[in-house]
């Protein structure tokens, strides 16, 4: 069964209610796991971003063009996506909850699990897409990383790569300090880029639809670690 066979066997069989969805991603796939992983993470960045795009208020059309830029579906799947993603903005129960649930995502229970970070990534992608992240959907964001065990430090990282001024900070981007040395910076660097290459993110279940987020973050880490290197070789 194809990835969105498995996809359409969900938005079939649960009816109305976005809570027999989740229930669904449990059951259906209990015996293919890989399957599984892409589904779930799939149901995830659909229902939440779903959620966050009514957090201040308005729906617009940047947004809903960002979310669809990060899940490229085939054009027969569209009537499928777009029930999830209608169940969702439509759902009585809080985000809080769905968050809560789609945290199990993470298998191991660890702080900073990387599967919930390419979904908080995804969802920074999209409310940055009309141009500003508002100040309650900052808001949808800290709270879902911290339903997700991302402590502080790590959401600030994810952050800086969405949310700068005219000047975006390359230290807190990488998780490092002006004052670390730049070999420590550099294996920091290494670190990050063996994490988000497109094979540990098959690995995490993240269905290659969702791949321009990994494209993204690393093209802002690896502009990060060359001004760093710049800098450093200037002083």
């Amino acid at each position: 069964m194809s990835f969105w066979d498995s996809l359409l066997k969900i938005v079939t069989t649960t009816g109305n209610a976005l809570t027999g969805v989740v229930e669904a991603v449990r059951t259906l796939f209990e015996g293919d796991p890989e399957t599984r992983r892409k589904v779930a993470f799939s149901v995830a960045m659909i229902a939440l971003s779903a959620k966050m795009a009514k957090a201040d208020g308005i729906v617009n059309e940047a947004e809903v063009s960002a979310f669809r830029d990060i899940f490229k579906f085939p054009a027969d799947q569209a009537k499928n996506v777009a029930r999830l993603y209608n169940l969702a903005r439509q759902d009585v129960a809080g985000y809080e909850a769905y968050a809560e649930k789609m945290a199990s995502l993470c298998s191991s229970c660890e702080r900073n699990c990387p599967i919930l970070e390419d979904i908080v990534d995804g969802l920074f992608h999209i409310t940055k897409s009309d141009g500003a992240v508002h100040e309650k959907e900052l808001t949808f964001l800290r709270r879902v990383a911290e339903i997700f065990r991302m402590d502080d430090e790590h959401f600030g990282c994810i952050m800086a790569r969405h949310v700068h001024g005219d000047d975006r900070d390359p230290y807190q981007v990488l998780g490092v300090s002006p004052k670390d040395d730049f070999s420590a910076i550099r294996k920091r660097y290494r670190v990050l880029v063996s994490e988000n290459h497109p094979d540990m993110l098959v690995a995490r279940g993240v269905p290659e639809e969702f791949h321009a987020i990994a494209n993204d973050r690393m093209a802002v880490l690896n502009a990060a670690y060359e001004a760093i290197e710049r800098e450093r070789r200037a002083a």
